[in-house]
């Protein structure tokens, strides 16, 4: 009789854990969209130079292949005066792949829209911004720096990550080679600017940069973001060889990623 007793207290002792297990509600790992879960933006021009409009083009399959799935809604245009505030505004993102706007009302929707919480991922001459360029507040949403240099021709760097613990290179390498590129330099660095947060730089050890156009001293920022915006900017965008490194991809998909989920309205991927 005792051995009886001892073999149930025995066998509900063995089996207590996984009944309690059971009682639990289990965490799934993945998050599937019901539904597209942002409205994205992407905006280029083939009136450009021919490097910028490799870079565009790719830029734009790119973005395609991110939305495989539909995992969001995607619109790509070349024209943006088709977008006024009120338009742009349905916008969570918009993906600024070779070009800024240039028309005075186009570029006043912009910046309202930008100074309305909107986000921005913006590549290479996205943010070109010499004097020719005639828009303070551009410069002002950069970080005040303006177009200094650049390197020539195109070529590769080491990039090193300046904070490791941000959402966007938190996964990346502390440094890699990224592939060629024309690298512009800024005048003040970004990096003076107290609202700015330098994500990636170019290491000095690339120095002297270049063989036609030599770049020889000076802090050279690449990635980085206006903490007062939604906003996120990369200086690569020069040529076809820009998406053939998984490490540099990654850093422009968790840059947009980044961006998305800064959305005032929330973040998406955890709804």
């Amino acid at each position: 009789m005792r051995t009886g007793k001892l073999a149930s207290f025995i066998s509900i002792f063995l089996l207590l854990p996984f009944l309690l297990y059971a009682q639990k509600e289990i965490e799934y790992p993945a998050n599937y969209a019901k539904e597209p879960r942002f409205n994205a933006l992407v905006y280029y021009t083939t009136h450009a130079e021919e490097a910028h409009v490799k870079f565009a083009e790719q830029g734009v399959e790119f973005f395609k292949r991110l939305n495989y799935g539909k995992g969001f809604n995607l619109d790509i245009t070349t024209d943006f005066s088709q977008y006024p505030y009120e338009k742009l505004k349905e916008y969570d993102v918009i993906v600024m792949l070779n070009v800024a706007p240039s028309a005075p009302k186009e570029r006043e929707a912009f910046q309202k829209y930008m100074e309305n919480g909107g986000g921005w991922v913006g590549f290479h001459a996205a943010a070109y911004n010499d004097k020719n360029i005639n828009w303070p507040w551009l410069v002002q949403f950069l970080g005040g720096g303006v177009f200094y240099c650049n390197n020539w021709p195109p070529q590769p760097v080491k990039l090193t990550v300046d904070n490791t613990n941000h959402p966007i290179t938190k996964s990346l390498p502390l440094s890699f080679i990224a592939p060629e590129s024309e690298w512009y330099q800024w005048n003040p660095s970004p990096r003076k600017n107290k609202d700015v947060e330098v994500l990636l730089s170019i290491s000095p050890d690339n120095y002297p940069l270049g063989i036609k156009d030599v770049i020889r001293f000076g802090d050279f920022p690449v990635v980085w973001t206006n903490k007062k915006y939604r906003m996120i900017y990369l200086n690569m965008g020069h040529g076809d060889d820009e998406f053939t490194d998984a490490t540099q991809k990654l850093l422009f998909i968790n840059a947009f990623r980044w961006v998305v989920s800064k959305n005032s309205k929330g973040d998406p991927f955890n709804q």
